[in-house]
């Protein structure tokens, strides 16, 4: 599989722009071309997903089993042309200040993939070589194809800055872009923006891919790509299906919409081959819940921006309320449980209502919660196993209120390194489980199966009657 990481010396680099404009540019030349994203972001996937015209998949070699992590990419690129997948942070940036454990560095040299290197030489003429050489030098055992050179002054300076490393590195410069406000992404305070909402996403991937056609060597990154080693690992097999693939499937609500769209893609493909139907919802637009659902999955987002929408829709409140009451398994994650809380309190004090089903409220602050999480499970429920370990992580400026130290939470997190002591963390209410904890469900498939297993003994949701 032709193949190739996009990465950057170190955030802020315009990495993004670059992967998206150089899928888009290889999608125009008639190529299929999969997206990957390195590490936990759900926001980057979704501007590679409306560039290639194709789900970007997540590849997290921290939170997957690395042997289980290459086969979910073998199996998502076995279709496609060429790969390319964007790394996270700077090349060598992940977990440890120590090692190489969950960096864009450490899934290039799993996947045997060739890395080229953003540079911001904006502010660098001659200096741009050393950095390069840097880069070059700290891991031998890396793959770095080359260089891109971003945010160039002009004509000049980028043949000034490519001379320079390349005279130091050996290694070819593949393009130099100038800077263009065309190619500047929105942002907030989460990162960038996420295509699922309103904005001009195509007319900023269309202004990358010309760009990228225009000063990048296309041809230069494709030999590149078409030169990785055949990748060690066959297509992960899906679970089987838990009942008769002729009989009815039981429905799983998925929240999609501006305000909730925090879901990898893989996880869905556990849930249908554990035997869900997948059926997406908007919390924030619809006033009812699928017909016959039989599960509900509130994922993350940002329920804070969409908070006055959301509390004016009394309706889908009041559905999921009753689907508790009904005892249908209720999934929540970061914005999902914040859903569920009483309120949505913003950063200049104002309280709109949320469904309640959770006591307290979700306050936003000015602190960034952000990192990865070992988690236990704190006791036997319909998804987990009392004791039960699981990877995760955060991301998140809110707070949960308010919440009652007798209600039994969902997870105990565990200190890093052991030290300190395990924190409570969300709640399992019934058939309600909640969580600021973000996973990916093939770092544990069985809870895949455990949750459609529990969809299959609860009873439908049918939309309540209008008034």
């Amino acid at each position: 599989m032709p193949r190739l990481v996009v990465a950057g010396a170190h955030s802020g680099v315009g990495k993004t722009t670059v992967t998206v404009g150089l899928i888009a540019a290889l999608r125009r030349r008639g190529l299929t071309v999969q997206p990957f994203k390195a590490g936990p972001d759900y926001i980057d996937p979704t501007y590679h997903t409306l560039a290639a015209g194709r789900p970007c998949r997540n590849l997290d070699t921290w939170m997957v089993p690395l042997q289980r992590l290459r086969a979910l990419f073998a199996r998502a690129a076995s279709d496609a042309d060429v790969a390319v997948i964007e790394g996270m942070m700077g090349l060598y940036d992940g977990l440890e200040y120590a090692d190489e454990t969950g960096s864009t560095a450490q899934l290039a040299k799993l996947l045997g993939a060739p890395v080229v290197l953003v540079l911001d030489a904006g502010q660098m003429a001659r200096s741009a070589g050393a950095l390069a050489l840097g880069y070059c030098h700290f891991d031998p055992d890396l793959l770095l194809a080359g260089f891109i050179a971003n945010r160039i002054a002009g004509e000049s300076h980028g043949r000034g800055v490519a001379t320079a490393i390349e005279r130091v590195t050996g290694l070819p410069v593949f393009g130099s872009l100038p800077r263009d406000p065309a190619l500047e992404i929105p942002e907030r305070h989460l990162g960038l923006i996420p295509t699922v909402e309103p904005g001009r996403w195509q007319a900023f991937i269309a202004a990358a891919a010309e760009c990228v056609a225009r000063y990048v060597n296309l041809e230069g990154l494709l030999r590149c790509a078409q030169a990785a080693p055949p990748v060690a690992a066959s297509p992960a097999p899906l679970p089987g299906l838990q009942r008769s693939a002729t009989g009815p499937r039981p429905r799983l609500a998925v929240a999609r919409d501006e305000a909730f769209n925090f879901t990898y893609p893989d996880n869905l493909d556990l849930l249908r081959a554990a035997g869900a139907e997948i059926a997406f919802f908007s919390p924030l637009h619809d006033r009812a819940l699928p017909p016959r659902t039989a599960g509900i999955l509130l994922s993350g987002g940002f329920p804070e921006v969409y908070a006055r929408q959301l509390a004016a829709n009394t309706a889908m409140h009041r559905a999921l309320r009753e689907a508790y009451a009904r005892g249908i398994p209720i999934y929540a994650e970061c914005g999902g449980l914040m859903l569920l809380t009483e309120a949505i309190v913003d950063l200049e004090g104002r309280e709109y209502a949320m469904v309640g089903l959770l006591p307290g409220r979700s306050v936003m602050t000015g602190r960034l919660t952000l990192g990865y999480r070992v988690a236990q499970a704190a006791s036997d429920s319909w998804l987990f196993r009392a004791g039960e370990r699981v990877r995760g992580h955060e991301f998140h400026y809110s707070v949960w209120e308010g919440r009652p130290a007798s209600l039994p939470p969902a997870f105990h997190l565990l200190p890093p390194h052991g030290q300190g002591h395990p924190q409570p963390e969300g709640a399992c209410l019934g058939t309600l489980w909640a969580s600021y904890v973000h996973l990916h469900f093939w770092s544990n498939p069985a809870l895949s199966r455990r949750f459609v297993g529990k969809m299959g003994t609860g009873s439908f949701s049918e939309p309540a009657a209008k008034k």
